[in-house]
């Protein structure tokens, strides 16, 4: 399904194109079912929606989207009494409405509330601006009524613009999958006991809060905001690598995937070319880049790129992690298709019992 060599293909397209020029939902589906559907639109029964922004209401302001992410699955999961069917069609059918409410049941983000790193300080936003009526920069069709445009003021309230929203959706294309990445294994331990697509999900997630894994995101977004904020972009590298001895954000000295760079960071940084930004972000981001090339150059990560993404429209810091988690909502789903189709329990090991022998004759 997945090829990462020589790149990032999903079953055998360049994801870096996909990024570029098709809808978030129509390579979910791509990747589920191998049909090409150009005009697809997902959607969730309302009264799903509804019961799921219910039970969020209940929870504190400071909830982590994540953590929202987890209740909206199991909410739409109770919902569902047709949710044991492993069929790659039904799969598929709820795959799409789960995403539908998984984006459709977050809260808008507030403008009196909304918590940037960079809050309070002057956003003179630089970078290349289109005129009034002008059409995208890019070739990707219209993401009207699609997924990333209904996302965008779930971690925003900024106003969008086409090559912003274009940018979030190549950001859920290139995030989709990524072979069998450890909450990817979790999803299909339990698609493997034959759980139900909502269960595969909830695996996935509880695997992905790991610091090492979807968290990563937010310690990039961390360095970033530290680099804006004190306006030293090259001394919070060096900082980072005199405590740490790594860098958030850059692979360390090279990703084990992307001898070359990771392409889908190179993809995303790209697009944002076409973003404008606060002066500070951008200075920061360029900073950084700089930064790392010095003596022995380190190439950035997805995880930057998805923090450049959050910093550069005014997104709440948990944003990229919401992302990170939507986006990789496919990728479970479509490896949970595979594993159905395998014997079940395949993932039942045997361990090297390292404890006390029990006493002859006991």
């Amino acid at each position: 399904m997945t090829l990462i060599r020589d790149g990032l293909h999903y079953r055998g397209r360049d994801a870096t194109e996909l990024a570029r020029s098709a809808s978030f939902e129509t390579v979910a589906h791509w990747l589920w079912v191998g049909q090409w559907r150009p005009d697809l639109r997902f959607t969730a029964p309302p009264e799903a929606v509804e019961q799921a922004r219910t039970a969020l209401a209940a929870l504190p302001d400071a909830t982590r989207v994540t953590d929202r992410l987890r209740v909206i699955a199991g909410v739409v999961a109770s919902t569902d009494p047709m949710r044991f069917n492993t069929e790659p069609d039904a799969v598929a059918a709820t795959g799409g409405a789960l995403l539908a409410a998984l984006v459709d049941a977050l809260p808008p983000v507030e403008p009196a509330t909304a918590r940037s790193w960079t809050a309070g300080h002057g956003r003179t936003r630089t970078g290349v601006r289109r005129a009034a009526g002008a059409p995208p920069d890019t070739d990707t069709p219209s993401l009207v009524g699609g997924l990333a445009t209904r996302l965008w003021p779930r971690l925003t309230a900024e106003s969008p613009t086409p090559p912003a929203v274009a940018v979030l959706n190549a950001a859920l294309v290139l995030l989709a999958d990524h072979d069998l990445a450890a909450s990817t294994v979790a999803a299909r331990v339990a698609a493997s006991t034959r759980a139900h697509p909502y269960a595969v999900v909830a695996a996935g997630l509880s695997a992905f809060e790991g610091p090492l894994h979807g968290a990563a995101a937010s310690h990039a977004y961390r360095l970033l905001g530290a680099a804006i904020v004190s306006g030293d972009p090259v001394g919070v590298y060096s900082e980072a690598l005199r405590t740490d001895g790594r860098v958030d954000g850059f692979a360390q000295p090279a990703h084990p995937l992307y001898p070359d760079g990771d392409v889908r960071a190179r993809t995303l940084l790209a697009m944002l070319d076409a973003v404008p930004a606060a002066a500070e972000v951008r200075a920061a981001i360029d900073g950084l880049l700089d930064a790392a090339t010095r003596r022995s150059p380190r190439q950035p990560t997805v995880e930057f790129a998805l923090a450049a993404l959050v910093h550069s429209c005014g997104m709440t810091p948990d944003a990229g992690e919401g992302i990170f988690a939507v986006a990789r909502t496919a990728g479970w789903l479509a490896h949970a298709m595979e594993e159905y189709r395998e014997p079940g329990l395949r993932f039942r090991f045997h361990g090297t019992y390292t404890g006390d022998r029990p006493s002859p004759g006991s």
